[in-house]
């Protein structure tokens, strides 16, 4: 019989649910995690999850149930735990969710403090990590409003990608969604989540990005969800992104 495999001690915690891996590794390291009973500083020990007993300032830690959560992301807040200038944050919102306030819940990737749009949480870290991972090939769609008046030959040029430094920035896909006399909104889609990529990209063809909005991610649709506010997945959301997920492996 095959034995399951080890996992490090910061890991596990992560995976049960407890706080973030970083977070993980910091209470390891100042001496607040036991494992077995016995005091243990390195993130990195090995444990087997479904026989070792793990407690923080000696309250055993159990699996906590999943949750999934989606926000409608405004701009101005940064998407982290704390922040060490003082900025709002979009923990800020999660305070006022149905979730019980002791359960940790982490951001599945990132918008920075400019953009906007569909965010999602969960204290699941081996399905956050399936929703970032671009070999999922889960697309994501964005609406970006930009300072100058969008045409086919600017199309062509964002899909064609560029280089900043020795990094190359490219889409899935872009289309025009509509023009004025000045700007014009453009949807574009990825598979990957490079830092600030769309930014980057449009600013080495020297486009100036005066909104970005996350509108979907695989099957999962911004829609009408108001400005600020968070929610629970439904079951049929959960459904389909995992299907998604499924798909996109094949």
């Amino acid at each position: 019989m095959q034995k399951k495999a080890k996992t490090g001690l910061a890991r596990a915690l992560s995976k049960l649910g407890y706080c973030s891996r970083s977070q993980a590794k910091e209470l390891v390291r100042t001496g607040h995690v036991t494992l077995n009973g016995r005091h243990v500083l390195d993130p990195e020990t090995p444990v087997h999850l479904e026989h070792d007993q793990v407690a923080v300032d000696h309250a055993p830690i159990e699996a906590r149930p999943k949750l999934y959560l989606v926000m409608n992301k405004p701009r101005g807040l940064v998407t982290t735990a704390s922040d060490e200038g003082g900025r709002a944050t979009v923990y800020d919102l999660l305070k006022s969710t149905t979730a019980d306030a002791t359960d940790w819940v982490g951001p599945v990737g990132r918008l920075d403090k400019a953009s906007e749009g569909l965010l999602l949480f969960t204290n699941d870290s081996t399905w956050a990590a399936q929703i970032t991972d671009p070999d999922n090939h889960l697309e994501k769609r964005y609406h970006v409003q930009i300072d100058c008046v969008a045409g086919d030959d600017l199309l062509v040029r964002i899909k064609r990608g560029v280089h900043d430094g020795s990094e190359r920035l490219s889409v899935k896909a872009a289309q025009i969604v509509r023009t004025g006399h000045k700007n014009s909104w453009l949807e574009i889609a990825l598979e990957e989540g490079k830092n600030r990529q769309i930014r980057r990209l449009l600013e080495g063809l020297r486009v100036q990005v005066l909104r970005l909005v996350r509108v979907s991610i695989g099957p999962l649709e911004l829609g009408d969800l108001k400005k600020g506010t968070v929610r629970p997945l439904t079951d049929e959301e959960k459904r389909l992104l995992d299907e998604a997920l499924r798909a996109g492996t094949l």
